[in-house]
């Protein structure tokens, strides 16, 4: 990969690729592994890029089915592998942690949601509109719009024990 590449086309959106991949990571090696892949497959893909979207649109859409389909690899290779180790059952302490420990426990809530929620949500927190969430997931604007509210009165729900 190109360094100006990597500078031009991928750091001003580095940020978005870290909350996504934060969001389907437990530790700081799938973290490292995840946003590795995403960034090889974006490279790996640009000429594929065809304008149909904006350039973020495209980052985003691909950051996440990258993300979704590495955890459905993953999930495939425990399943033909428990044999071999035991699953850790205990949530792996997360190395990516901020300082502020109510953004701890918002990820920690967001790692809850299902794999879509949790894309829906962390666009949702880039002030995405609705519009663009929609052609990122692959659904209307109007289903983005309830999807949001009914995620954000499961984190209500989730964070209301944990920050009293």
């Amino acid at each position: 990969m190109s360094n100006d590449f990597y500078i031009s086309s991928i750091l001003p959106y580095s940020g978005i690729i870290i909350k996504i991949c934060r969001a389907y990571t437990d530790s700081q090696e799938d973290f490292e592994d995840y946003y590795q892949e995403v960034c090889l497959q974006i490279w790996r893909s640009r000429d594929k890029f065809r304008g149909d979207s904006k350039w973020s649109t495209w980052i985003y859409r691909l950051s996440l089915n990258i993300c979704l389909t590495l955890i459905k690899k993953k999930k495939r290779n425990r399943q033909h592998h428990t044999s071999d180790y035991q699953i850790q059952t205990e949530a792996i302490e997360d190395e990516l942690t901020f300082s502020d420990q109510s953004l701890n426990l918002l990820y920690e809530a967001i790692k809850q949601l299902s794999e879509i929620d949790r894309a829906v949500i962390l666009l949702y927190l880039e002030e995405k509109p609705n519009k663009e969430i929609a052609d990122i997931i692959g659904t209307t604007p109007n289903n983005i719009g309830v999807r949001v509210n009914r995620i954000k009165e499961r984190l209500k729900k989730l964070l209301d024990g944990k920050i009293n």
